[in-house]
């Protein structure tokens, strides 16, 4: 004969509650739902950019470039130079041959944040954590500029103020100061974000490098085989508006008389990136990853 049980109390159903726009009405997630938004993309390509092994290299090589052949430049010249005849010259100008080397390391770092994810498959990843591809595209924007601003501007100053103790020369003016460091900086970054949007378009990191060098170098040394008079024209505006001869319009060194001055080469390679960047943004969107 059994006993009987005495009846289990009941307990309160859980209140559930439902979340707004929830599928399954009655629930709510224990996970926080959280809105998207720049700075979480902006986090997560810094992660990236200072954590892969390529961007300490580079880096580092362009560093090494700059300071390297800045110092090395400006030491070699002091001491072969007779004394007075460095007077008239701007110090800040032998900077130029590291600036002009060590702009392949930015271009090629340029590439690779973008076009090396496309190799490896890891951009599915990305585009899956946050689908909004103009959002990826601009955080690895400004955190690739930001970076290339700030080790160039580095860079540059170090060499600056080195070459001023070490050369007998005039003192540079207040603008030469401003265009051989924040100015030469700017255009470098913007030379390294070009080179970024091109890795988005081509998405291979050898064709992309391949071709931002061939635009760094192709027309300054195509312009130096153009020895048919009927080509001077096209020869001089190769020559103008070259990288090289803009980098050296930053210290007051063009190759011509004509052509881009000033702060003109900042300009026009803002312009180019801007362009380079819409048309990136755009097959970004059409494209599938």
């Amino acid at each position: 004969m059994s006993t009987p049980q005495p009846p289990m109390p009941q307990t309160a159903a859980p209140n559930w509650q439902a979340a707004p726009g929830s599928s399954y009405p009655g629930y709510t997630s224990p996970i926080p739902v959280v809105r998207t938004h720049l700075g979480h993309a902006l986090a997560s390509e810094w992660t990236k950019i200072r954590s892969v092994r390529s961007t300490m290299w580079t880096l580092g090589v362009f560093v090494l470039l700059v300071v390297g052949i800045g110092l090395g430049t400006a030491a070699l010249v002091a001491g072969s130079s007779p004394d007075g005849s460095l007077s008239r010259e701007n110090p800040l100008s032998f900077g130029f041959f590291g600036l002009l080397l060590g702009s392949m390391c930015v271009i090629t770092l340029g590439v690779l944040t973008t076009a090396s994810e496309y190799g490896t498959g890891m951009i599915r990843t990305t585009m899956t954590a946050c689908p909004s591809r103009g959002r990826v595209l601009t955080a690895k924007a400004i955190v690739f500029f930001a970076v290339a601003f700030v080790v160039t501007l580095v860079s540059a100053l170090l060499v600056a103020l080195a070459d001023v103790s070490m050369l007998d020369a005039r003192d540079p003016s207040g603008e030469e100061w401003l265009k051989g460091t924040v100015g030469i900086s700017l255009y470098m970054a913007l030379l390294g974000l070009l080179s970024l949007v091109v890795g988005s378009i081509i998405r291979h990191s050898a064709g992309a490098i391949t071709i931002m060098i061939g635009v760094l170098l192709a027309p300054l040394v195509i312009a130096l085989f153009m020895f048919s008079e009927s080509l001077q024209d096209l020869q001089q505006a190769l020559f103008e508006y070259s990288i090289p001869n803009q980098l050296s319009v930053f210290y007051s060194q063009s190759l011509s008389d004509s052509g881009p001055s000033g702060w003109d080469p900042l300009w026009i390679m803002l312009g180019v990136t801007a362009a380079a960047f819409a048309a990136a943004y755009a097959l970004l969107e059409k494209r599938d990853v």
